[in-house]
Formats: C-alpha cells, structure tokens, sequence
C-alpha cells in the first residue's frame, strides 16, 4: 500500500516574477541579436545568432516554467506525479509552483478524451469532465456526505427489509486514494453499500416475541448499529485512505409484502402488553381492597361473597367501557 508523503512547493509568487522578467528579456535579446546581424559587422553575426539562440530557449523555458503553476484552496491537496513516480503531496493552500513535467492527470488519455468532447453535445461533455474530474491529481480533503439507495436486503431473522443510511466522509491519505484504488468516489459508494448490507444482516428488525430485550436490534438500538456500521465502513475504506466521520440509518421498515402482518402483530403485542398492565393492576387492587376491608373491620366476608366481590371488581376495573351496575334487591343467596 502507498503512504501518502508531505512535500513543500516552491512560492508560485517568486516563480511568477521569473517567468515574467523571461518573458520580457527573451524577444529583447533576440531584436538585439538581429540588429546585430545585420548591421553587418565583423563578428556581430556571430554575436546576433548567439543571442538569439539564447532568446529563443530563454522563451522555451518560461512557457516551461509557466505550466508549472497551480493553486490550492483550503483543504485541498495536490499528487505530485513525476514519470510515473510519486513524489509527494502538498497540502498548504496559497500559490504554487512544481517541477512543470509533473503530471496533471493520472490518466493523461482521460484529459486528451476530454478535450476531443468539447466540441459534442452537453451531456458527453459533462460526463467526461466528471471523469477528468475523478482522474485528476488535485484532491478535495473537506468532508462529504453520500446518501445511500434505499436497499431491501433480510435481517438476522430472514425478514425482508428496507434500509438506507448516511455516511460522511473524507481522504485521508491522499496517496491511498489515487493510487491504490482505481476510483475512490466508486469504491467508498460501492463499500458502503456492502457494509450497510452486511450490518443489516448481522441485526433482527425488532425483538422476537417472548425475549427479554437484551439483544440489540435495528428498531431499538439505533446508536449501537451506526457505531457498529461506523466501524464497518472504516475497516473497509482504509485501504482507499478514506476516514469516516459519521454514519446513521436514514430509512428502516419492513419490506411491502410483510409490513401490514408486522404491523398487525406488532399491534397485538401492544394490545397484550396492555392487557397485562392493566389486569397486574386490577388484581393489585382488589387484593388491596379486601385487606383495607379486613383490618378496619368494614365488613366481614365469607368466601362467597369474596369471590362475587372479586368478580365484580375486575369487570371493572379491566373493562375496555364503563360498567352498567346492577341493584339486586334481595340478598346474595336468593
């Protein structure tokens, strides 16, 4: 694997100045020369052809010198590329200057076959700038954010779901993601997918019923699962020296064809969950109201007529509505 070097470049300011003092003494030197030439003096042609010879590569150097330019903004990095071989990576913003023969593109044909597109029409003009873009040795290090395809994949338990998710991410290590992956954007697009696939598959959408809640689900542990995808997607986009900042469900929810039974079982064991609440409490209450009603000496009951007590206050107590009571006008044995 590549490891990213620092290097400093040379002050685009101080270059600049030379470039242009080149630019100005070059045509001098060759109009002084032909002057020499034909004032027609001993030797002055001589003198004249040396000076324009001297002219002539004075100004080949300064186009030279000029190619060799560049700026970089803040966050941003630049692959220096010499023959083939990697020098190092400048990250300090400001003007520029390199060595001009360093390679602008780690695939020269993409910026040939984007310049042949100039003249076509405005989409193949604009998916081969993407893809000079992408081949381009100039690397943004901000932080990104890509939103997944909403995925239907199955849990732990076999049930089909849908799933997408966030991620946001940064380079790195700048040497890792130009040369040791064909195209970093595809792979951290392509990684994150599988990740968030295999995440989905190590967790259940919900607890099982009759579980104690313990083991960590989809619906319920939403931190555990983007720390455990966090991790995923690190261990994966190493090798293309990208760092991942953050990472979250963005969608989660039982697949078409299962959503209406899950949610009908989801609504029973709501409705029993209920139930039980509710009849713990009924129960806690009349056993609390015959023993309010034995120590004050309120009444005495035999077991009869704790059982018809019983029975009346847990109709109650557990009914969905309001109980209609009625008078008996004799007693509980006739």
């Amino acid at each position: 694997m590549t490891q990213e070097k620092v290097v400093k470049a040379r002050s685009g300011w101080v270059m600049l100045f030379v470039c242009i003092a080149s630019y100005v003494v070059s045509p001098v030197g060759m109009v002084i020369g032909g002057i020499f030439i034909e004032s027609g003096r001993s030797g002055s042609g001589l003198i004249g052809g040396v000076l324009i010879a001297l002219g002539s590569i004075l100004m080949i150097v300064a186009i030279l010198l000029s190619i060799g330019f560049f700026t970089l903004q803040p966050n941003q990095a630049r692959v220096l590329v010499l023959f083939g071989t990697y020098k190092g990576t400048v990250l300090d913003e400001g003007f520029h200057w390199a060595n001009p023969f360093y390679s602008r593109s780690k695939d020269p044909a993409t910026l040939a076959s984007y310049t042949d597109t100039q003249s076509k029409g405005p989409a193949i003009k604009k998916l081969a700038q993407q893809e000079a873009a992408q081949r381009s040795l100039k690397i943004s290090l901000r932080a990104r954010t890509y939103n997944s395809e909403c995925l239907k994949v199955n849990d732990k338990q076999g049930n089909p779901i849908e799933i997408s998710d966030v991620i946001v991410w940064r380079v790195a290590d700048t040497a890792k993601a130009i040369f040791d992956v064909d195209d970093y954007n595809n792979y951290v697009h392509t990684q994150s997918e599988t990740a968030l696939r295999h995440v989905a598959t190590t967790y259940a959408y919900d607890h099982a019923p009759g579980s104690d809640g313990s083991e960590i689900t989809l619906r319920s542990n939403i931190e555990e699962v983007s720390d455990a995808l966090k991790i995923e997607l690190a261990q994966r986009l190493e090798k293309a020296g990208v760092a991942i900042d953050d990472a979250r469900l963005t969608h989660l929810a039982y697949a078409p064809e299962i959503a209406q039974a899950m949610l009908r079982r989801q609504q029973a064991e709501a409705v029993i969950a209920a139930r039980e609440k509710v009849v713990q409490g009924a129960v806690s209450m009349v056993d609390m109201a015959l023993k309010d009603l034995s120590e004050k000496g309120v009444v005495e009951l035999d077991d009869e007529r704790k059982a018809a007590m019983v029975s009346n206050l847990l109709v109650v107590l557990c009914g969905e509505t309001g109980a209609q009571p009625i008078l008996n006008t004799g007693t509980l044995y006739n």
